[in-house]
This record gives structure tokens, C-alpha cells and sequence, in this order.
């Protein structure tokens, strides 16, 4: 069984040689927890390569806009660079 890793506190418990020692890779332990599709993807890739994704990727580019612009969608919070893609999307689409 294993032992938590958090105390009755609520703190993270040291991580002593002996828990490294009982450690195993990754490839032993991800096809039980995420399944060996899942895993075997994960394992194949390189440090900094993306996975499957759930849309088509975008283009990055360069672009300078009015202060105002930015700052209007700035002002919209936390995803105002999506909503400046939809607005633009829109427009795209209606001409």
C-alpha cells in the first residue's frame, strides 16, 4: 500500500533516498494510471513536442495594433487574446 505523502498537518513529507530508491519510471507506472495509448504517446515524445490537439494550430504572428485596441481587450480579462481572435474570425467569415 502506498503511504501518503502529505502528514496529518497537511505538510509534504521529506523525500528521503529510501522513497526514490522504491520509485519507478515512468514507463512501468503511466500505462496503469493513463491508460497505454495515452502513455506510449507521452514516452514517445521529446522534451518541448506537443501532443495531439484538440483544434487545428494557429499561426503565430507579429502584429502591432492602437494602444486602444489592446488595451480595450486587455480590459476584458483573462482570454482577451481568443476574444480578439473570435472578433476577427467573425469579420473574416461576414465578408
Amino acid at each position: 500500500m502506498k503511504k501518503p505523502l502529505i502528514d496529518k498537518d497537511g505538510e509534504v513529507k521529506e523525500l528521503t533516498d529510501e522513497f526514490f530508491k522504491a520509485a519507478k519510471p515512468a514507463s512501468e507506472v503511466l500505462p496503469q494510471i493513463l491508460g497505454s495509448e495515452v502513455a506510449n504517446d507521452l514516452l514517445k515524445r521529446k522534451q518541448g513536442d506537443r501532443g495531439k490537439q484538440k483544434k487545428p494550430l494557429k499561426i503565430g504572428v507579429f502584429a502591432r495594433y492602437d494602444p486602444n485596441v489592446i488595451e480595450f481587450f486587455k480590459a476584458t480579462g483573462k482570454g482577451w487574446q481568443t476574444r480578439m481572435n473570435d472578433v476577427l474570425a467573425k469579420y473574416v467569415a461576414s465578408h
